[in-house]
C-alpha cells in the first residue's frame, strides 16, 4: 500500500504534464488567450516545477519527507480545482504556476518516501521499477484521456480528474505510510535556494523561448548569462555555507553526478523525441488530437513493462548493464528514425519509436537506484530533487532544441537532425553510465564461495567515508 500511495501522486503530476498538450488549443479559444498566455499555461507549470525540486527534496530533508508530500498533494489538488473554475487565462496562468509547486514538493519526496519505506535492496529495486512505470502509464494515457475528455465533457475535466487521485493519494498516504524523520539540524539555506531556483527558472525559460525566438536573439542569450550566473552564485554559497543545502562532497561521487546528468541526457532524448513527433504527426501529417495521441501510444505504452521488467532484474544483473543496455537500446531506434528517411511512413517508426520507450524505461530504474542508494539517508530528498531536476532541464533542452531544428530545417529534415540528436544523447549516456554506475555482484547463494559485501556497499562506504571527512565540522 505504501507503494500505491506514493505512486498515485507521482501518476497525477506525471499526467497533468502530459494530458495538457492536446486540451491548449481549445482552452486557448474559449478563453480568448494570446499566443503568449497559451504559452504560459505549458510552460509556467514546467518553470515552477523544475525551479523548485531541489528546494523541495530539501524541505522533506529538514521537516519530513511525508509531510511535505501531503502538503505538496493538497496544493496540487486545490490548484487543479483551480485551474478547472479558472474565468480567464491570466486565472488559468497563476493556477498552474501554484500547480507546478505542487508538483515539485510531490516528486522528491515520493522516491524519498520508497526508499524509506523498502529498505531492501531487492524490494527497493521493484518499487523504484513500478514508480518508473507510473510514468509510463501516466505519459501514455495523458494524450488519450486528454483528447477524450476535451472532445466529450470539456477542457476543464482535465484538471478536475485530479481531485479524486489527489484525494485517494492523501488517504492512503496518511494511513499507510510511516512518518518520515525530521532533520531539523538540517539549514534550509535560503541564498542558496534561491540560486537554484533562479538558475533552473532563467535556463528553461530561456530555452522554451529558444525555440520561438531563435537561439541568438537578445532574450535568450541575456537569459542563459542570467541562469549561468545564478548557477555559479549556488556554487560559491555552497562552497562558503556552514551547512549547505547541497553539500558539494556528495557530487564527487561519479553515482550522484554521473546518475543526475544520465537522467538529463534521456530525458532530453526522450521528450526531444515525443515533442517533434507529436508537432510532425499534426502539423505535417495532418493528424488530430486523439490520433496523435494514438500514434505515440507505442513509444510511451513500452516504458511500464520495461520499468517493472528492469526492477526485477536488478537484483541478478546490477544497475549498471541495464542503464548500459537500456540507452543503447534507445540509441539504436532514434537512429532508425533517422535513417528511415525525410518523410517516412508511420509503420517504419512503429518499431524505432518502441526501441526508445523501452530502453528509457528501462534504464531509468537503474539511474533512480544509483542515485538513491548512492545518496546519505539524511540527504535523500535532496538526492531525489538533484535527479529530478537535472531530469527537467534535459526535458526542457530536447524540447527547446526540437522546436528550433523543426523551424530552421523545416519538418523533414528537422525530424531527422532531432532525431540523430537524441540518438547520440543517448550514446553519451551508456557510456556514462559504464563507468559512473557501480557494479552490483548477484547475491550468492549459500555454498558459491566466500561471500562478502557488494562492490557497491564497499563504494558506497568510502565515498561516504570521503564526505564525511570533507564536511565534518562544516553541520553536515
Amino acid at each position: 500500500m505504501p507503494l500505491f500511495a506514493v505512486c498515485a501522486g507521482y501518476f497525477m503530476v506525471i499526467l497533468d504534464v502530459t494530458v495538457i498538450n492536446v486540451a491548449v488549443p481549445v482552452i486557448g479559444r474559449e478563453l480568448g488567450a494570446s499566443l503568449t498566455g497559451i504559452q504560459w499555461i505549458t510552460d509556467g507549470y514546467t518553470l515552477v516545477f523544475a525551479g523548485f525540486l531541489l528546494t523541495a527534496g530539501a524541505l522533506g530533508d529538514r521537516l519530513g519527507n511525508r509531510r511535505v508530500f501531503c502538503c505538496g498533494v493538497g496544493v496540487f489538488v486545490l490548484a487543479s480545482a483551480g485551474c478547472a473554475l479558472a474565468p480567464n487565462a491570466a486565472s488559468l496562468v497563476a493556477a498552474r504556476l501554484v500547480e507546478g509547486l505542487g508538483a515539485a514538493l510531490i516528486v522528491p519526496g515520493s522516491l524519498a518516501l520508497l526508499q524509506q519505506s523498502y529498505p531492501a535492496p531487492a524490494a527497493r529495486s521493484r518499487a523504484f521499477g513500478l514508480w518508473g512505470s507510473m510514468a509510463g502509464i501516466a505519459a501514455s494515457a495523458g494524450p488519450l484521456l486528454g483528447g477524450l475528455l476535451v472532445s466529450t465533457v470539456g477542457w476543464r475535466w482535465v484538471f478536475l480528474v485530479n481531485l479524486p487521485v489527489g484525494a485517494v493519494c492523501l488517504a492512503l498516504t496518511l494511513r499507510c505510510v510511516a512518518r518520515s524523520p525530521r532533520r531539523a539540524d538540517r539549514a534550509l539555506d535560503v541564498p542558496a535556494q534561491g540560486a537554484v531556483v533562479a538558475a533552473v527558472a532563467l535556463l528553461t525559460a530561456a530555452l522554451n523561448e529558444a525555440g520561438r525566438r531563435g537561439w541568438s536573439d537578445a532574450a535568450v542569450l541575456a537569459g542563459l548569462g542570467l541562469a549561468v550566473a545564478a548557477a555559479a552564485a549556488f556554487v560559491l554559497r555552497e562552497r562558503l555555507a556552514p551547512a549547505p543545502a547541497l553539500p558539494l562532497g556528495l557530487l564527487r561521487s561519479r553515482a550522484m553526478s554521473g546518475g543526475a546528468v544520465i537522467g538529463m541526457l534521456f530525458n532530453f532524448a526522450f521528450y526531444g523525441m515525443v515533442f517533434t513527433a507529436s508537432v510532425d504527426f499534426q502539423q505535417q501529417r495532418g493528424y488530430g488530437a486523439l490520433r496523435t495521441g494514438v500514434a505515440l501510444f507505442p513509444a510511451v505504452a513500452m516504458t511500464t513493462f520495461a520499468s517493472v521488467l528492469s526492477g526485477r532484474l536488478a537484483r541478478r544483473t546490477g544497475d549498471r548493464p541495464l542503464v548500459t543496455s537500456g540507452m543503447l537500446l534507445a540509441a539504436l531506434g532514434l537512429a532508425g528514425w533517422a535513417a528511415a528517411g525525410v518523410d517516412p511512413a508511420y509503420p517504419l517508426l512503429v518499431v524505432p519509436m518502441m526501441a526508445a520507450g523501452f530502453g528509457t524505461s528501462f534504464a531509468l530504474t537503474g539511474s533512480t537506484a544509483t542515485m538513491m542508494g548512492a545518496a546519505p539517508a539524511a540527504y535523500s530528498g535532496t538526492a531525489s530533487g538533484l535527479f529530478n531536476t537535472a531530469r527537467q532541464v534535459g526535458s526542457a533542452c530536447g524540447v527547446a532544441l526540437g522546436g528550433s531544428l523543426l523551424a530552421a530545417r523545416g519538418y523533414g529534415s528537422g525530424v531527422r537532425t532531432s532525431m540523430a540528436v537524441g540518438a547520440l544523447a543517448y550514446l553519451a549516456a551508456a557510456c556514462l553510465a559504464w563507468f559512473c554506475v557501480p557494479a552490483v555482484r548477484a547475491p550468492r547463494r549459500p555454498g558459491d564461495g566466500v561471500s562478502g559485501p557488494s562492490a557497491r556497499t564497499r563504494w558506497s562506504s568510502r565515498w561516504r567515508r570521503r564526505a564525511g571527512r570533507t564536511h565534518r565540522g562544516r553541520g553536515v
